[in-house]
């Protein structure tokens, strides 16, 4: 018998996105193959420092904005 692994459901950029319940910050970041040295992270209008992406569990319903910064000339 296979196991449903439970989703939740997140708002990220003010889009609708489900990952894997138990989902960190970083597992996010992984998710999306996004810099984590080139972003700045708001979850529940509170910003999240990089040092913590690791220890912070995603919960549904969790509001994110995050911000990917792009170098250029």
């Amino acid at each position: 018998m296979s196991q449903t692994i439970e989703q939740i459901t997140l708002s990220v950029n003010g889009e609708s996105m489900q990952v894997p319940a138990g989902t960190s910050l970083t597992g996010l970041v992984a998710l999306m193959e996004l810099d984590t040295r080139k972003l700045a992270v708001e979850r529940n209008l509170e910003i999240v420092p990089r040092s913590q992406y690791g220890a912070t569990v995603l919960q549904h319903g969790d509001a994110l904005e995050i911000v990917h910064f792009v170098g250029g000339g």
